[in-house]
């Protein structure tokens, strides 16, 4: 905590592209705390597809759920969905989104699940290493099927760096969850994946679960298309 006040003072976290005596990015420090007070998303690979369940988050009764977006489609066989600044992820989305349709325009097919994580990864990175705009305060996490029927699931940090996994967790109580995770996940089909996510969320949230805060997005390898379920239609999924 000292060495920490003691470089604020120096002026260390002032851009950037500071880097701290002891080899620190300070502002992407503080980014990255940011990103952990944003609600929750777990992303799962399955047997038949990829799935992705979103907290919203919504408390005040007059907020329209459906106008808050937090997974993000990004082609018929790419989701997405952000922790942090989620006016900064929608910027990414935005980009990525016109990425993969001019990659179908380009070579008629459609792009695969680690590209488009590598765009966002490849803007973020940039705004770690130039001076005169702050680092996007956002986590990122993609996933898909690509066309030999490959499921992937990638994570961006606010870094730039990303990652595979077969699941995992960004937002509030990261940790907490990926070891409920490590513990319980295992290969099956999109709805006991759904399944899955949502008994995590309520052990996780307790008294202030609500199912009306959240949403899943899935693709199946049958069809690979986008599909959404949110409200009354996730009770079926709750022990």
């Amino acid at each position: 905590m000292e060495m920490e006040v003691q470089h604020q003072v120096m002026g260390y976290d002032r851009a950037a592209s500071m880097f701290s005596p002891d080899g620190r990015l300070l502002q992407v420090e503080y980014a990255e705390k940011t990103v952990r007070l944003g609600s929750a998303s777990i992303g799962l690979i399955c047997q038949d597809g990829v799935v992705i369940v979103a907290d919203k988050r919504i408390f005040d009764i007059l907020v329209v759920s459906q106008s808050i977006m937090k997974i993000w489609e990004i082609d018929s066989h790419v989701i997405a969905s952000a922790a942090g600044i989620l006016s900064d992820a929608r910027v990414l989305m935005e980009r990525v989104q016109v990425a993969a349709q001019q990659h179908r325009v380009t070579y008629d097919q459609p792009i695969d699940t680690e590209s488009i994580i590598k765009e966002i990864a490849n803007i973020k990175q940039a705004f770690t290493q130039y001076g005169g705009a702050r680092v996007f305060g956002v986590e990122v996490m993609v996933t898909g099927i690509n066309s030999n029927n490959e499921c992937k699931l990638y994570v961006s940090d606010v870094t730039g760096s990303y990652a595979g996994y077969k699941a995992t967790v960004i937002g509030e109580n990261d940790e907490k969850i990926k070891e409920m995770l490590r513990n319980s996940y295992k290969e099956q089909s999109v709805e006991q994946g759904i399944k899955l996510a949502l008994n995590i969320f309520k052990k996780v949230l307790g008294k202030n679960f609500n199912i009306s805060r959240f949403e899943a997005f899935f693709i199946k390898i049958t069809d690979k298309k986008v599909k959404k379920i949110y409200g009354d239609a996730l009770m079926k999924y709750i022990k």
